[in-house]
């Protein structure tokens, strides 16, 4: 009866490493997955609590504006103040739902003195002039009380904007722009204004709290890894009954095993012939198979 010694051939050890090899790439693939499973879920987790809650007073939360705190991204603050209209800034290239279009910042002079930047919604591309909105509304003059979520500031592009335009949200950009000092920890996205201006950007739509298909590609590539084992089990299974298959064949014919029909492996199995009973009567196919093999065929 032949075992499973063969597992220790080199030829055995370098399938198996194969196997580890492959196995560690699909953990570590697994690995990646589940943490982006992790950070989303953390983000759906801060909309969840943030986004729909009351209002905060802007002097509760002033800080944030000078180095905004993650936990409290989306977080909407009641500020009263006078928009610098003259100083607002159109973001380029801000998709929204699959469509090109603009983001219009404005900055917002608070009644204790502070100046924070305003994001008041999105445009579409214009028609009329390349590059440029066809029109950007105006924020209501005067005092006007806004509410916005607090959003972080974006990595500065290397790309230029043409003028009265800026390529992202970086605001130490737009605060070398401006003759007075504004926030620059974190800037609001408009949630509602009272009193609202007579037209007004596209609203912007609440975030995604989708998690994705990450857990699932996690499991999957870990159900890959297992199965670099258990595909390794099956090819030492065949090979061991091709092996036994051999020997059976040797035993009868008394041919070294070696020479009975080559040896099989688990990847390339060799056909398996019906090994008859001692004393059972050979079959016609058995006799052909004995006369091709006394001729050397």
């Amino acid at each position: 009866m032949k075992t499973y010694k063969f597992l220790f051939s080199s030829k055995w050890a370098g399938y198996f490493v194969v196997a580890v090899v492959f196995a560690i790439a699909c953990v570590a693939l697994g690995n990646w997955q589940m943490n982006r499973n992790n950070d989303t879920m953390a983000g759906i987790a801060k909309i969840t609590a943030n986004y729909s809650a009351a209002p905060v007073a802007y002097q509760s939360l002033k800080g944030n504006f000078e180095h905004l705190d993650a936990a409290k991204e989306w977080t909407p603050v009641a500020m009263r103040g006078t928009y610098l209209t003259a100083d607002q800034r159109v973001v380029r290239n801000r998709p929204l739902n699959g469509a090109p279009g603009y983001e219009v910042l404005v900055p917002l002079k608070l009644d204790n003195g502070d100046t924070v930047i305003i994001d008041r919604g999105w445009l579409p591309i214009g028609n009329k002039v390349p590059g440029h909105p066809d029109s950007v509304p105006q924020p209501q003059s005067g005092e006007v009380t806004v509410v916005a979520r607090l959003r972080p500031p974006e990595p500065k592009l290397d790309r230029g904007a043409p003028a009265g335009q800026i390529a992202s949200i970086e605001l130490n950009d737009y605060a070398s722009q401006l003759s007075y000092p504004i926030k620059t920890g974190a800037y609001g996205q408009l949630a509602s204004e009272s009193p609202a201006a007579a037209v007004n950007p596209t609203p912007f739509p609440a975030p995604s709290i989708d998690p994705g298909s990450h857990l699932s590609y996690a499991l999957q590539w870990i159900c890959f890894g297992v199965l670099a084992f258990v595909g390794f089990g099956y090819a030492a299974r065949m090979q061991r009954r091709n092996d036994e298959y051999d020997a059976m064949e040797a035993a009868e014919s008394g041919v070294p095993v070696e020479e009975v029909y080559g040896r099989g492996s688990a990847f390339h199995p060799r056909p398996t012939r019906k090994v008859r009973k001692p004393g059972a009567r050979p079959t016609a196919e058995e006799e052909e198979d004995a006369l091709l093999d006394s001729q050397g065929f």
